[in-house]
Formats: C-alpha cells, structure tokens, sequence
C-alpha cells in the first residue's frame, strides 16, 4: 500500500504508470504528493475499484493499473 508522503522507486513506477494513461503530469521524483494523490484516485472512481481507500495505491489498483500500462 502507498499513500501520501510515501518516497522510493515505487512510487516513480506508480508515477510513470500513472503518466502512461494521462492521469499524472507533475514531476516524476518518487515522492507520493497530493498530484499523484489525485490521479489515482480519478484513475480508481473511474476503474469503480471500491477495495482500496481512494487516493492510495493498495492491491486492487496496483493489479488493474499494471494490467493497462507497460513496466516503466
């Protein structure tokens, strides 16, 4: 699970991936900011992923977000 104030290069995956699908246009520095916040919560509302709280990267949206994007 990521959140907010997470750091390290999971978080640049999740950024890129993010960037992948034109979710994410900020900075790609490893660090869990509310921009990147944001994008996975419009990605999860938008996917209907109701497993993992809204704007953390938990399970559910690791797997579908992996399952549409290459590996950065």
């Amino acid at each position: 699970m990521l959140r907010r104030g997470d750091t390290g290069p999971e978080v640049t995956e999740l950024q890129l991936r993010l960037r992948q699908l034109n979710l994410y246009g900020d900075r790609i520095d490893g660090t869990y900011t509310r921009p990147v916040e944001d994008a996975v919560r419009t990605y999860q509302l938008a996917r209907g992923i109701l497993t993992d709280p809204l704007g953390e990267y938990g399970p559910a949206t690791r797997k579908t977000l992996e399952s549409e994007t290459r590996k950065p």
